[in-house]
């Protein structure tokens, strides 16, 4: 064997080898994340596998690639289906039975299904939570000893400022939604803080 053709080998196994090394370290990282967002680690893996996959991939395919259950897969998939994350796709010459699965690319449909769906909603329910306590102290404060009427005071005081920051909140997170509709990321090349 020539030295010429023995080089090209070891390159070939090197890059081989580093991009077996990035495809772990991707998969561990989104399940990382996921994890970090209170969501199932496995399902940061699944949309990892995914969006470093050429071609879509059936609930086998990804099974064997993470070697975790059918049960854990199919679940998990649903949830990703469920927030847009991932989309089922035909494949020509697939089997009929098997269920194929694309990542969604577009991070920004992503982040504004995220931010509309699960912190909005979550936002939301907060301060209707605050709103009837706080209805149910007014309600009942004139009817209390005078000690309890102070800590209903400081109650009330407690609850105003958390509704505030989560009205602050939900204007955040509606205007950040109201803003990314029409931006192009693509054209983003930095981001300057200041």
């Amino acid at each position: 064997m020539s030295t010429d053709s023995e080089e090209k080998t070891t390159n070939s196994r090197q890059l081989a080898n580093d991009l077996q090394i990035v495809h772990d370290s991707m998969l561990d990282g989104l399940g990382q994340l996921a994890d970090y967002f209170g969501f199932n680690k496995v399902m940061g893996q699944l949309y990892g596998c995914l969006l470093l996959s050429a071609e879509p991939l059936s609930l086998d395919d990804m099974m064997a690639r993470l070697g975790i259950s059918k049960a854990s897969v199919s679940t998990n998939m649903r949830s990703l289906e469920h927030m847009g994350m991932v989309r089922q796709v035909w494949v020509r010459g697939g089997s009929g039975r098997r269920k194929y699965y694309q990542a969604e690319t577009d991070f920004w449909q992503i982040f504004s299904n995220f931010l509309s769906g699960r912190e909005l909603r979550d936002v939301e329910r907060a301060l209707a939570v605050m709103e009837e306590n706080r209805q149910r102290i007014s309600n009942s404060i004139a009817d209390l000893p005078d000690d309890q009427q102070i800590l209903a005071r400081l109650y009330l005081d407690r609850i105003a400022q958390m509704q505030a920051l989560f009205r602050f909140a939900q204007l955040i997170i509606s205007s950040v939604l109201g803003q990314v509709s029409g931006i192009d990321v693509s054209d983003v090349s930095g981001v300057e803080l200041q």
